[in-house]
């Protein structure tokens, strides 16, 4: 049993990687460091801005 929970472990970690979830975790964690004091966004503005970036300015992309 030990093998199956750490090969769903790496597995549930490279869907979350692939999927983004860690952006606005680091986000966040960098905006603490190097902005002490200033306001986060929340997730919601945080992902708002990502879409709205990405869509203004799209870079090489399969879609």
């Amino acid at each position: 049993m030990g093998r199956a929970s750490r090969a769903a472990r790496q597995i549930r970690w490279y869907i979350s990687a692939l999927m983004g979830d860690s952006r606005y975790r680091r986000y966040v964690e960098h905006r603490l460091r190097t902005h002490p004091g200033e306001p986060v966004l929340s997730e919601a503005e945080y992902w708002r801005m990502r879409h709205h970036a990405t869509d203004t300015s799209p870079t090489a992309r399969c879609c």
